[in-house]
């Protein structure tokens, strides 16, 4: 390996502390991606004659399902082996260190398992909100989520986590805190850079073709396999990040993306071989 031509990455993943407390770069990108995904998701309510009120009921079903989602997913999909015997640690934002236990935020969480949280969020707030479908909900929601995706991903980059194997590319990451010798993929920064473009990309759906933001599901759809056809196939140039995933032909990561992509091809087609529906005329209920 050529590591004259790599990068030497050693940033910090904490911002500032205060004694006990520690603000970390993950934490402020995800609180960021929530504030971002608000101004975002009330422009495009007002744009199109929807209730803005809706988004603040929306934001507080979906930043609770995002973060319980995800934790649960991470405890579930990957370290239940560790968390079945600790279960007070589950919903803790503590890391155990050499002094003991310190606060830092929102750690350890699953990518999926905050998809999944979602989806009920929304479903719920389907049924008791908008009383219009899920995938009406959805396919506004998705927009500002790949935003936050990436800005997830930035957090990720800041923490030295979830990277990829070693590579001979000249952009390949040392990542000195974690006392690495050889250039590894950063793959945090292909994710992030694909979930901007996924981004883009609904965001001109969105406002720029009507024909296709109101076949519901489609939006949805083209998030889906936007974001997901994108995490599986960096998952082939991704370390594990669990043990377990060493013997699977396919990592964890990859065999909860597949329902996503199905779904999102399905969603396509469906929006496709529908007409259209307009919910501009249908009187708001509050």
């Amino acid at each position: 390996m050529h590591t004259l031509l790599a990068i030497h990455w050693n940033a910090s993943p904490e911002l500032f502390n205060l004694g006990p407390i520690s603000i970390r770069w993950y934490g402020l990108m995800f609180a960021m991606g929530f504030l971002f995904g608000f101004s975002i998701l009330t422009n495009m309510f007002k744009f199109e004659g929807s209730d803005p009120e809706w988004v603040e009921k929306l934001f507080v079903y979906v930043i609770i399902a995002t973060i319980v989602g995800a934790r649960l997913g991470h405890v579930f999909f990957y370290g239940w082996e560790y968390y079945s015997n600790h279960l007070t640690e589950i919903f803790l934002p503590v890391a155990k260190g050499a002094d003991g236990y310190k606060f830092v935020g929102f750690q350890g969480l699953a990518s999926h398992g905050g998809a999944f949280g979602i989806i009920i969020a929304v479903w719920l707030f389907s049924l008791r909100v908008t009383k219009r479908p899920i995938l009406w909900t959805l396919d506004r929601l998705v927009v500002p989520v790949a935003l936050v995706g990436a800005m997830i991903r930035t957090g990720n980059l800041m923490n030295s986590e979830i990277y990829g194997v070693a590579t001979n590319l000249p952009w390949g990451f040392i990542y000195e805190r974690n006392h690495e010798t050889i250039p590894k993929h950063p793959t945090q920064i292909y994710e992030a850079l694909c979930y901007l473009v996924t981004f883009a990309v609904l965001l001109y759906f969105y406002y720029k073709k009507k024909d296709l933001k109101d076949r519901t599901g489609f939006i949805t759809g083209v998030f889906f396999i936007g974001i997901f056809m994108t995490r599986f196939f960096i998952e082939f140039i991704k370390e594990n990040q669990e043990a377990f995933e060493s013997g699977m032909t396919l990592n964890m990561g990859q065999w909860l993306s597949i329902p996503f992509i199905l779904a999102g091809i399905y969603f396509i087609y469906r929006a496709l071989t529908k007409p259209p529906v307009i919910y501009k005329n249908i009187p708001i209920k509050k």
